[in-house]
């Protein structure tokens, strides 16, 4: 800790998975997830992308049989996603680092099952299996709607007039982005754009919390220069998105 004191940022090396040329960022929410934490700490640090077919041997010795993502942290390997961000959030603390953790305990599970959801949708390959399948996708898309659009307690303190009936902050835990974001944005990104390329499913345009919150993402770089272009996240679903049998 003496170096923050210092005022001198740690020495930070993030490696994230590479997309289909080896060199840009490949699809990986949970490569983004660590991207976006570090670039919303305002923290100094370095990006390696990590080519999956031809690993460099000096990455075999850093963190062997480890995918990305994994960091460094003052010459020390760190290599599970969860931990990790905790570890940063407690390294990289206020003064000088701001605190990202979402005041609200439902923030941080908001949307958390909608990625399975997608996954068991986008793996189905029997058509009869396909209806259902789209419901439940959709039941928990709706679920986030209603939660974003649902006033947190103290958006309904600072009217205290006691109608403040829908909420329009701009993320999960209000108008900042949180941990909280960091974790859902980069997989809901990655549902919207898999679910329309190979099953033609969009996210309805009446769930208006969840289009509100995209669009809010879009808007700000720590996401979308985190993120893999469009084409990398269709590629990266080319053999798991099953053809539905005729």
């Amino acid at each position: 800790m003496t170096s923050n004191e210092e005022g001198k940022d740690p020495d930070i090396e993030l490696f994230v998975k590479a997309g289909s040329d080896g060199e840009s960022i490949g699809n990986c929410p949970f490569s983004q997830r660590l991207f976006m934490i570090l670039w919303l700490k305002g923290v100094v640090f370095n990006v390696t992308t990590v080519d999956l077919k031809r690993k460099p041997a000096d990455l075999h010795n850093l963190a062997p049989g480890t995918p990305p993502p994994f960091l460094t942290f003052n010459g020390e390997v760190r290599t599970d996603v969860n931990k990790i961000e905790e570890f940063l959030e407690e390294m990289l603390a206020p003064p000088k680092y701001p605190k990202l953790a979402a005041k609200n305990k439902e923030s941080n599970t908001a949307g958390n099952d909608i990625f399975a959801k997608f996954s068991a949708y986008i793996k189905n390959t029997k058509p009869e299996a396909n209806a259902s399948l789209e419901k439940g996708l959709l039941k928990v898309l709706k679920k986030l709607d209603s939660f974003l659009n649902s006033p947190l307690p103290d958006e309904i303190d600072a009217e205290s007039t006691g109608e403040e009936k829908s909420s329009n902050r701009k993320y999960l835990d209000g108008n900042e982005l949180t941990l909280a974001d960091c974790n859902l944005l980069p997989k809901l990104h990655v549902v919207k754009v898999v679910s329309k390329k190979y099953r033609n499913f969009e996210i309805p345009s009446d769930l208006s919390g969840v289009w509100r919150y995209l669009q809010n993402a879009y808007s700000r770089d720590e996401f979308t220069n985190t993120c893999a272009a469009d084409r990398e996240i269709e590629l990266a679903y080319q053999d798991v998105a099953k053809r539905l049998g005729k």
